[in-house]
């Protein structure tokens, strides 16, 4: 039966696409809802990474007009992991006689430093804050500050606390035999003081994600556990923790790449020449001209960040519907 809808010739094509999507089943409407994300992510994340491994494939070319090589293949690859790129970069990328000089080894420890010590903590946090006493309010506003600071400040901010000149931090670790009098010329020394700023300023970001997910859980769970004899210990390890371990882990996973392409606060803490990075490796290369070696330390951390993120969902058995 026709409609006056029907009549108008260019409303025809609209009609027949909107009864086309009142076809569909729940889970092809949110692939329709979702499809303009996924064109911008193709866009704007896809196609530069294709582009980057593209431009991998090829050798440096610093003297020609051209500032990309020949077709190298995967030379770029194996020299990376072999030593044959060391000459073109301040420290080796990765070094088992020399891991604290080692690009690659440096940010796998940083990162898994760093954010193991920020789970425990801002666990601690969370379950601290997640409790009613009086004040909290305010406790919550001061221990999110350090997340708002940007990274300049605070780098130079800690920066100046470890100076052995003008700063008193220095001589506090120094005098516990933590680091040396003069921190900043040893890369173990600078390390521990990125991985002491880190921790300040990226807490917070847990608390708050972990805290979210605290506060979700329903508290009639507790009140029945409670009811049935459960320890609080018991509460937290049979309620607690199974229903924020989602949460949990994708706090982990948010922190652990953003700590596998770190690069601003070493520049403006310690410098890249003391405590080398794979993002520090990518910007040095970079600048000096040799884009086929930075694509390939570009497209080896999106891959190593990459293996990381599909190792959480094989771990934690997540699906995709």
């Amino acid at each position: 039966m026709s409609t006056k809808l029907d009549s108008v010739p260019w409303r025809r094509p609209l009609r027949a696409v909107t009864l086309r999507i009142e076809q569909l089943s729940d889970t092809q409407f949110v692939y329709v809802l979702l499809s303009p994300v996924f064109l911008l992510l193709a866009v704007v994340a896809f196609w530069p990474i294709v582009n980057t491994f593209e431009l991998s494939l090829h050798a440096d070319s610093i003297v020609s007009p051209d500032p990309i090589g020949e077709f190298a293949g995967f030379t770029n690859y194996v020299d990376l992991f072999t030593g044959g790129l060391d000459a073109l970069m301040p420290r080796p990328f990765v070094s088992l006689s020399q891991p604290l000089k080692s690009a690659l080894i440096v940010t796998v420890v940083f990162a898994g430093v760093s954010v193991s010590i920020e789970t425990l903590l801002g666990f601690a946090q969370a379950l601290i804050l997640n409790e009613e006493f009086r004040g909290r309010r305010w406790v919550r506003l001061v221990l999110i500050l350090p997340w708002a600071v940007p990274i300049v400040i605070f780098g130079t901010m800690f920066y100046l606390m470890f100076n052995s000149t003008v700063g008193f931090g220095s001589e506090i670790l120094h005098g516990l035999g933590l680091i040396s009098a003069t921190p900043f010329t040893s890369t173990q020394d600078s390390l521990l003081l990125l991985i002491i700023a880190d921790i300040w300023k990226t807490t917070p970001f847990m608390v708050l994600l972990i805290l979210a997910g605290l506060q979700s859980i329903n508290r009639d769970l507790y009140q029945v556990a409670e009811v049935a004899g459960a320890s609080r210990w018991q509460r937290f390890r049979h309620v607690t923790l199974p229903l924020v371990a989602p949460i949990l882990g994708v706090a982990i996973l948010f922190r652990l790449i953003q700590a596998l392409r770190v690069y601003g606060v070493i520049e403006v803490m310690v410098g890249c020449n003391t405590v080398p990075s794979l993002s520090c490796m990518v910007v040095s290369t970079f600048q000096s001209r040799y884009y086929g070696t930075s694509a390939t330390i570009a497209f080896t951390t999106a891959a190593l960040i990459g293996l990381v993120t599909l190792g959480y969902f094989a771990f934690t058995k997540s699906e995709v519907v």
